[in-house]
């Protein structure tokens, strides 16, 4: 196994992701102690260097991580850390730390995705009879027979070489497979177990 590699004062950064959406939570520093604290218990620890004393993330609020991976940058000197998110990441009661943005759009990245699955779970777990995807959550049969209505006019739009069309549709597809997603419940990394076998 790689030798980690910590600076002069014995602390490595630490960069915390979502493990479903590689959504960027936070960044926080550990010492050795916390790297096998990680290890051993399976949750987030890090050294705090303004009190200067160990701390587990969400020790206090109830928002821990759940660690589901460990991985090392090529130097070693920097760790990435997977992580089941409960509650939020950011101690201002924001989802990630990374909230503000301050050079650049996010508009066309897949930023997007973790918002959206937000906004698709808090429908479920807040209904309203306004929202549109409420109502798809209510009729199952609608939800279904609209994923597959948008996967044949994204196929069309493919066969017709219309590079607008085919954005518009593939986002009415994402966004009705990811409602059916959430209603269904379906573990993502299922998904992404058949994805890995797919690339292999």
């Amino acid at each position: 196994m790689t030798e980690l590699k910590y600076d002069d004062k014995g602390l490595i950064p630490v960069v915390v992701q979502d493990w479903i959406t590689n959504e960027v939570l936070m960044v926080a520093w550990a010492n050795a102690e916390a790297v096998e604290l990680m290890k051993s218990t399976g949750y987030t620890h890090f050294w705090s260097r303004s009190r200067q004393k160990m701390w587990k993330k969400g020790e206090e609020s109830g928002h821990v991580q759940k660690i589901k991976s460990i991985q090392t940058d090529c130097d070693a000197d920097t760790l990435l850390v997977r992580v089941e998110q409960t509650g939020v990441a950011c101690h201002l009661g924001k989802p990630s730390c990374f909230d503000e943005v301050i050079y650049g759009e996010t508009d066309e990245t897949m930023a997007i995705i973790p918002d959206l699955m937000r906004v698709i779970k808090d429908r479920h777990e807040n209904p309203s009879d306004e929202s549109y995807t409420c109502k798809l959550f209510n009729d199952e049969t609608r939800m279904c027979k609209k994923v597959i209505e948008e996967a044949g006019e994204f196929a069309l739009a493919i066969k017709d070489k219309d590079t607008d069309e085919m954005a518009w549709e593939l986002a009415d597809m994402i966004y009705h497979t990811m409602v059916a997603i959430e209603k269904t419940g379906l573990p993502m990394s299922e998904v992404y177990k058949k994805l890995k076998e797919r690339a292999e």
